[in-house]
């Protein structure tokens, strides 16, 4: 007995922790989850609009395919996850869990992506300004410092990952923060920029040199959703 009572409140404490993660993430990424249901966000331009730095064919799979498969994937697995709990089905909710938190944070970690993303012509590549800007002088000694230091974290990465400016809650400082597979930003953090490191945002255009992807995304990078969420 003592055993389902443990395991029944653990898995209401991961409920818990999944539901305030998807609340707070979801005011930094905009309207990405309508009434419980997460949906594709539209992007605020279009697929070749960061040519030369990414290419439209893998803007569009990456939209359209890989991104739309973590919506459809967590809203499939978090019906079953009401249907579990419905049945009071406690090793289902346990085991639906990681798929949740995986899809689930691929969907938040995309949706934040897109908007760390613009064309030249419309801001994307200008440096941070304000109080960001301030901030990153003082951590890292300049914009360009900060980017070598990310690219590193990036170029440091086994498999497949993120690399975050976060900013810590507590203290207010910022750092660089890498996040396996489709771990988001929660917790202590709040995410400022990410970077995705997983094949399927480069290779189709950079193959096996990621570090030119890693060099050349610098070029399209939004520093006024970053400094959005500094605030």
């Amino acid at each position: 007995m003592s055993s389902v009572i443990l395991r029944t409140s653990a898995a209401r404490s991961a409920l818990r922790a999944l539901s305030s993660t998807a609340t707070n993430q979801a005011r930094l990424a905009g309207t990405i989850f309508t009434r419980g249901k997460a949906t594709l966000p539209d992007l605020p331009y279009d697929y070749a609009a960061l040519e030369p730095a990414i290419s439209g064919k893998i803007m569009e799979l990456h939209h359209k395919n890989h991104h739309q498969t973590y919506v459809t994937s967590y809203n499939t697995f978090s019906e079953q996850l009401m249907e579990a709990q419905s049945g009071s089905n406690i090793s289902a909710q346990i085991a639906l869990q990681p798929l949740i938190n995986f899809h689930g944070g691929g969907h938040l970690n995309h949706s934040l992506f897109w908007e760390n993303l613009a064309p030249k012509n419309a801001g994307g590549g200008e440096p941070p300004s304000g109080a960001l800007a301030e901030k990153i002088q003082s951590a890292f000694g300049g914009v360009e410092a900060l980017q070598g230091e990310f690219n590193k974290a990036l170029a440091g990465i086994q498999g497949s990952g993120w690399a975050w400016l976060v900013k810590d809650k507590v203290t207010g400082n910022i750092t660089v923060k890498t996040y396996a597979n489709q771990d988001p930003v929660v917790g202590q953090f709040v995410p400022l920029l990410g970077i995705d490191a997983w094949e399927h945002a480069y290779y189709l255009q950079y193959q096996n040199r990621k570090a030119e992807y890693f060099k050349s995304i610098w070029t399209v990078i939004n520093w006024k959703a970053a400094e959005k969420r500094f605030q």
